[in-house]
């Protein structure tokens, strides 16, 4: 007996692409990415309009005085003071970017090159302390400097990063030691 061997009784081409349906699904994820990405802008902007009642940032006065410290690193946004997640986006506040600190005897100097500039002043100043985070941004703990301070009648906080994380503890200390001075001298 001799083996018989079956061969395919026929060829079958290889499976076609579909291009019709692959173009439509492609087209409509990108739909819906775009309108996920408008959603999140138009609330952006609803929120800012919710805030309009903040008034405008204050600009840093022209005889300062001396620096008592400086700070180069990164603005993490501000949020209503104690409510970590209620980023305020009102006047740019709501936008990160690099900045560099300047305290002065007159407040504190924030300068954001390519966002809006503003100057805390001394009177203004409540507080200042080490936190773990603010709106959109979670470090280690003590690795975010927090600054709150007084405006258009609400608290606000705002998260800033040294680009050397041991300056922190001065700038807590000094801050501290000089809104209690603003404070004993207002009692008198």
């Amino acid at each position: 007996m001799t083996p018989v061997i079956l061969l395919a009784a026929e060829k079958e081409s290889a499976q076609v692409t579909d291009w019709a349906a692959r173009i439509g699904w492609v087209v409509g994820l990108g739909l819906f990415v775009a309108l996920v990405y408008w959603l999140m802008r138009e609330g952006w902007k609803w929120r800012g309009t919710l805030q309009g009642d903040l008034p405008a940032l204050p600009t840093a006065p022209e005889p300062a005085g001396p620096a008592r410290l400086t700070m180069s690193g990164r603005y993490h946004g501000s949020t209503t003071a104690g409510q970590w997640l209620d980023r305020i986006v009102a006047h740019g506040l709501g936008t990160r970017s690099r900045a560099d600190l300047t305290l002065t005897d007159a407040g504190l100097d924030v300068v954001r090159p390519g966002a809006t500039d503003f100057f805390v002043p001394r009177a203004a100043l409540r507080e200042a302390r080490l936190d773990k985070g603010i709106a959109g941004k979670v470090l280690t703990e003590g690795g975010l400097l927090v600054i709150t301070w007084a405006h258009g009648g609400k608290l606000i906080d705002s998260g800033f990063r040294s680009d050397r994380a041991a300056e922190h503890h001065e700038w807590v200390e000094t801050l501290n030691d000089m809104i209690n001075k603003t404070e004993t001298e207002g009692a008198r």
